[in-house]
């Protein structure tokens, strides 16, 4: 008898509608699975095999036959043991046939029958949505993330023969339904770390909030010690919250990492990714051979922090020159081609020598110069042009740290933020893809930061004094909008310029002095 069952497969952050097709023949017993699957699907007669048995079902014998339709799209994951159990059982006549236009079964299957969460839920239910599909059954570890999509009604099951009872007799039983307004308010909370614990550092916490208010790429560079990397780690307190498109995006590339750990099944939060400085390629932009999405893509609408810039291999920094600049990666392969978005904000930080503190080109020993150009020479220049704010952090003085004073918090500072982010998205209102000021291309930066002629005169002299790129001239306008933006000012204003050209230190001749 022949039975099919509609699954789906995650191919990047996309998902497939696979269809399960159970053919069980007399003859000698032989299970042949085919369809591009790979070795955890091939692996899958054996786990279904014990767990049909274990659940109190017969598991058929003679000639099976699976084939995963389309044969052509490669299909990998645990995911379809419980389609594949479920197609036996129907093919074998102990389960009547399912409706093939509504329903979708997925989920791992352990010895006993248990289901065991798999990676992807969220865009599964996206696709199944978006194909008509009326009913998602899977693991109910997972539902609460799959339960996010509206349009469908999703049904979680702790063992086979759960799902095969509600197959029999379908009832609301097991449906799972989520309070987004709850999802936000109890999830997207900023707590821990605060920028009112940070002691001095008044120039720094500036350039950070511009940073966040325009979603621009930042580099700390100070001697060990100055405070870099605490302050790069209260950044995620003052960024906006996340809205509910860009929680979907984030959680559906966690998700198919198997990185999502959410109760609520969406992860509201910005992500913060700090990868060690021993990553690879691989590691950083993603691969594999079936390609896996890197920290670049993991820290996607959040914040990647590269601590000690130029411990990190060049080729591996070199690697996100272009995902940085479009906000995506694309992984090809023999036979399949992957995309994952990598729209994040860059923060790096850095010692200013190989001794860890500064150095005076001018009174310097020429052992000493050459140490700390080979240091900086894993920095290239493209990817520094493509660093917005470039920041020297110096060593707190005695009288900071030891002040009873608390500084501003990050609440306060985040309203600011909000506000200006609010500036942005109304500039950008119906522009695909364009959501903050550091966003902007060329026509838009043309557009949108235009210049009197005060504000010309000093862009002009600092062009011609600092030696600044084309590029560079671009993230200065750019900048100039956030700072503009972050006083409410519909009109770049010299001193907006100004402020932004000595957020370029590492463009400077001496920037060591």
């Amino acid at each position: 008898m022949l039975a099919t069952v509609n699954t789906a497969s995650t191919f990047g952050v996309e998902a497939h509608i696979v269809h399960v097709e159970t053919n069980v023949a007399f003859g000698l017993p032989r299970f042949s699975l085919v369809g591009l699957p790979d070795r955890s699907i091939n692996e899958s007669a054996n786990r279904v095999e014990a767990a049909i048995k274990n659940s109190g079902y017969d598991f058929p014998r003679g000639r099976i036959t699976i084939n995963l339709a389309p044969a052509d799209l490669p299909k990998e994951g645990s995911a379809f043991d419980l389609p594949i159990a479920v197609g036996l059982l129907i093919a074998s006549n102990q389960l009547k046939e399912i409706n093939q236009d509504s329903c979708v079964l997925l989920g791992e299957l352990a010895l006993d029958g248990t289901l065991r969460p798999i990676r992807g839920a969220l865009s599964i239910a996206l696709e199944a949505r978006n194909k008509g599909y009326t009913s998602l059954l899977l693991p109910s570890k997972i539902a609460a993330e799959a339960a996010v999509v509206e349009g469908i009604n999703v049904y979680g099951f702790d063992h086979l023969s759960e799902v095969c009872n509600w197959l029999i007799h379908p009832s609301e039983k097991h449906r799972v339904t989520i309070d987004m307004d709850s999802v936000f308010n109890t999830l997207d909370t900023v707590g821990g770390a605060d920028f009112a614990d940070v002691r001095g550092q008044e120039n720094v916490k500036r350039a950070l909030e511009i940073a966040a208010a325009g979603n621009h790429n930042i580099i700390l560079v100070g001697p060990p010690g100055s405070g870099k990397t605490m302050l790069a780690r209260r950044l995620p307190g003052i960024l906006p919250p996340m809205t509910l498109e860009e929680a979907v995006e984030t959680t559906r590339i966690h998700s198919v990492s198997g990185l999502n750990q959410r109760v609520g099944g969406l992860q509201t939060s910005r992500p913060f990714r700090s990868p060690h400085h021993t990553i690879s390629n691989a590691g950083l932009a993603g691969g594999g051979g079936y390609p896996q999405p890197g920290e670049l893509s993991l820290a996607h609408n959040g914040v990647l922090f590269l601590d000690e810039l130029p411990e990190f291999q060049r080729n591996v920094l070199e690697v996100m020159r272009q995902p940085i600049e479009d906000g995506f990666v694309t992984l090809s392969r023999a036979r399949m081609t992957v995309t994952y978005p990598s729209r994040v904000m860059l923060v790096a930080s850095m010692n200013p020598s190989p001794s860890g503190d500064w150095i005076d080109p001018d009174t310097a020993s020429t052992t000493d110069i050459l140490q700390m150009e080979r240091y900086l020479s894993k920095i290239s220049g493209p990817l520094l042009d493509r660093i917005d704010l470039h920041i020297e952090v110096r060593k707190v003085p005695y009288n900071d740290m030891t002040s009873t004073v608390q500084g501003e918090s990050s609440g306060d500072i985040r309203q600011r933020v909000m506000r200006a982010r609010q500036i942005q998205l109304r500039r950008f209102f119906g522009m695909s893809g364009i959501y903050t000021n550091a966003q902007m291309d060329t026509r838009l930066v043309r557009k949108h930061c235009p210049l009197n002629a005060s504000g010309k005169m000093i862009l002009s002299k600092a062009m011609d004094m600092l030696g600044f790129s084309a590029r560079t001239y671009d993230r200065i306008l750019k900048v100039s909008r956030t700072i503009a933006d972050l006083d409410q000012s519909e009109m770049i204003q010299p001193q907006h310029i100004a402020e932004a050209v000595q957020y370029r230190n590492l463009d400077r001749k001496g920037w060591l002095n």
